[in-house]
């Protein structure tokens, strides 16, 4: 089984082909490039290098949110019309259990923290259980002491990821009452071979929908949103 995965969720931009238990290919790049540039190009290049036909992919996992709404709506555009193209169902992945799936087999709880501006970030919280992947607390937007506060309650050892690390590091370490580790550099951030992983975990048990099904996943209003819910608030 071949699935491709997808991440454009964050400045991180990733694309991995994933067969069985086998990576065959990962293209990740993490810089300030517009991702509609970038994915298509990236997953030629990986088609070429493997000499693989598309059509012989199983499935399409895709980051699914949240992130940056900008990246988000393009990698479910890419991902929908490759769906569309090749007649291939698609795989949403929440973008927050894809990163913890980075750290596969950690001890403690892992909790990766995506930076949603205005001191509050995007995050969960997962442990791994006898190899079993295990969801203690749903990705969702939070304030970061309001995350701090419930790892304190849990009282376990906890290593963070994503790119909200280095902004919130220093909050981290004053406010945990927890031991504290980081992942390292080729684990914190984005990758489609997690999606793909996980993705293929999803396919195997019948998760899939159609490309004109999927819907990227924000959490919250986009700030243009909030901006005229206020606006809308006031001329009340």
């Amino acid at each position: 089984m071949k699935i491709l995965g997808i991440d454009s969720s964050g400045l991180v931009a990733s694309v991995a082909i994933v067969e069985n238990d086998v990576l065959l290919s990962e293209y990740t790049v993490n810089h300030k490039k517009t991702h509609s540039q970038t994915l298509l190009p990236m997953l030629d290049e990986i088609v070429k290098m493997l000499e693989l036909d598309l059509e012989q992919i199983d499935g399409i996992a895709v980051a699914a949110g949240p992130g940056s709404f900008t990246g988000l709506r393009i990698g479910a555009a890419t991902a929908k019309g490759l769906g569309l193209a090749l007649k291939k169902p698609l795989i949403s992945v929440p973008t927050v259990d894809a990163l913890a799936y980075n750290l596969y087999g950690a001890q403690g709880v892992v909790c990766p923290i995506m930076d949603a501006r205005r001191s509050q970030v995007y995050t969960g919280i997962y442990r791994f259980v006898n190899g079993d992947f295990q969801i203690v607390e749903a990705q969702k937007a939070v304030g970061i002491h309001e995350i701090l506060e419930e790892l304190n309650e849990l009282g376990e050892a906890v290593t963070f990821l994503g790119d909200g690390v280095p902004v919130f590091k220093e909050t981290i370490m004053t406010a945990s009452q927890v031991p504290v580790y980081f992942a390292p550099a080729h684990l914190s951030r984005q990758r489609a071979a997690s999606v793909a992983s996980l993705g293929t975990i999803y396919y195997m048990k019948g998760k899939v929908q159609t490309a004109a099904e999927h819907q990227p996943e924000y959490l919250r209003l986009s700030q243009a949103e909030r901006e005229r819910q206020q606006r809308q608030q006031g001329d009340q």
